[in-house]
């Protein structure tokens, strides 16, 4: 353990996987001194955790590289601050990163951030070797094998990488390489961890994360690669852990066996992300979706049939090439359809190297907006009437957090909605149970059920 204290500032883009990635390279770096800056100003090492699924993540890097450069040359004099950029743009652009930002002394990709320690070692020797976007996968999560700082009661754990669907619109494939599980001993191991140091609720992760097929726990090899409704069932019985969730899914990858743990497993919250970018059958072939509307609604149906107070959440794209006003109706007929508790919509945005980038047709600017705004409209609608309809309802709350209030504590409720609640705060870290008084578009509020009426 180094002795020498010196200052971390990560800035992550993007999804839940960055995220995570975040919380390891800070976990890799805390034996060489480094502890968390919160801004980096007063920061020996940045870390730029990138995203590059959204139009124009790169300019936006390099938009925050050059608001860097004047703190590194103030810094310069004093021992300096050492640029890192990682994450998807690193991977995508890496030569053209380290070519175009002189500011920038490494670059490191999403598969090889373990090896921070002797990058940053190379960048302090000679600028311009600390370039590692290499796809090893499998011996990140191997060298990762370490404890994890733990900051809350709630956490994510990557089960599953990469992408082998190759959806026209999307650069994951590319960024995050081929789909690839970790063994099911090795994320075990990593969940009795957090659950030692106090974590109630896990999320796995994975780029899709219903693909997952691990190697079973060493003595099973038998049983073949287990799936992600058999990994959930065995991350139930550990103990501490009394929520499971899991994201991003895709609609290929659903089984009969996923679909029942929703039904046996009450740890799993009755809480389904599921994209489904689009809601005609064209639109989805051009996408190279592999799956039509009707399959889409067919799963959703099987899900309700398993666990009746499942609540659904999904993606959507607007204006992706050659769609059409009747296109576009076909999307809101799915989504008054499916009746979304919530879902993330976006205008589509051409990602160079793409197919969907060079295909004929692509849609106007403010043709896209338009179709935004109205998708958006009836999917805030649908929200919101989902929240109403907890009101009078008594939900287990996972409290956090004290919230914004004197004596007021921000919580989760089973399907990921905010909970604001008076109560005392030794709660935090527990369950409790909550009436539901109100409800707005982002949250609810409510009091301990037999307890005092809370704060609005």
């Amino acid at each position: 353990m180094s002795s020498t204290r010196k200052r971390l500032f990560i800035k992550t883009y993007g999804c839940q996987m960055n995220v995570y990635d975040s919380e390891r390279m800070r976990d890799v770096l805390a034996p060489l001194g480094y502890e968390p800056a919160e801004e980096p100003d007063g920061a020996d090492l940045v870390i730029l955790n990138t995203c590059h699924i959204r139009e124009k993540a790169a300019e936006k890097v390099y938009s925050e590289l050059g608001r860097l450069r004047p703190l590194k040359e103030e810094k310069a004099a004093s021992g300096g601050m050492t640029i890192a950029v990682a994450g998807c743009v690193a991977q995508a652009e890496g030569a053209e990163i380290m070519k175009r930002a002189p500011v920038v002394d490494l670059v490191v990709g999403p598969q090889t951030y373990h090896k921070l320690p002797e990058l940053i070692a190379q960048a302090h020797r000679a600028r311009g070797e600390a370039l590692d976007t290499e796809f090893e996968v499998e011996d990140k999560f191997d060298r990762l094998a370490g404890e994890r700082q733990v900051e809350g009661y709630s956490a994510f754990v990557t089960v599953q990488e990469g992408c082998d669907k190759f959806c026209t619109f999307c650069v994951v494939p590319y960024t995050r390489g081929a789909e690839w599980s970790r063994p099911v001993d090795q994320i075990v191991a990593e969940v009795r961890g957090l659950a030692a140091k106090g974590v109630r609720e896990v999320t796995l992760l994975g780029q899709n994360v219903n693909a997952f097929h691990g190697a079973p726990p060493s003595g099973r090899e038998a049983d073949g690669a287990w799936g992600l409704g058999q990994l959930v069932r065995h991350i139930a019985l550990i103990g501490g852990i009394e929520r499971i969730r899991f994201t991003t899914s895709h609609p290929r990858d659903m089984d009969d066996d996923l679909i029942a743990a929703f039904a046996d497993e009450p740890k799993l919250m009755p809480y389904f992300h599921l994209p489904v970018q689009a809601g005609s059958d064209k639109i989805l072939k051009a996408m190279n979706r592999q799956h039509t509307a009707a399959e889409y609604i067919a799963i959703i149906e099987r899900l309700r049939a398993a666990r009746p107070d499942i609540a659904i959440s999904g993606d959507m794209i607007v204006g992706f090439p050659g769609e059409t006003d009747t296109d576009f109706q076909a999307t809101l007929d799915l989504v008054r359809e499916v009746n979304y508790a919530s879902c993330f919509s976006f205008k589509y945005s051409r990602r160079p190297g793409t197919p969907g980038a060079a295909m004929m047709g692509q849609i106007d600017e403010a043709v896209k907006g338009e179709r935004l705004a109205v998708l958006q409209d009836l999917l805030n609608a649908q929200q919101i009437a989902f929240n109403e309809s907890r009101i009078g309802r008594t939900l287990p709350v996972l409290f956090e957090k004290p919230g914004r209030q004197d004596g007021q504590l921000h919580g989760r409720s089973p399907y990921l909605q905010a909970v604001h609640v008076e109560a005392p705060a030794e709660m935090i870290g527990h369950i409790g149970q909550v009436v539901i008084e109100r409800a707005s578009r982002n949250a609810l509020a409510g009091r301990l059920a037999g307890g005092e009426r809370s704060a609005a």
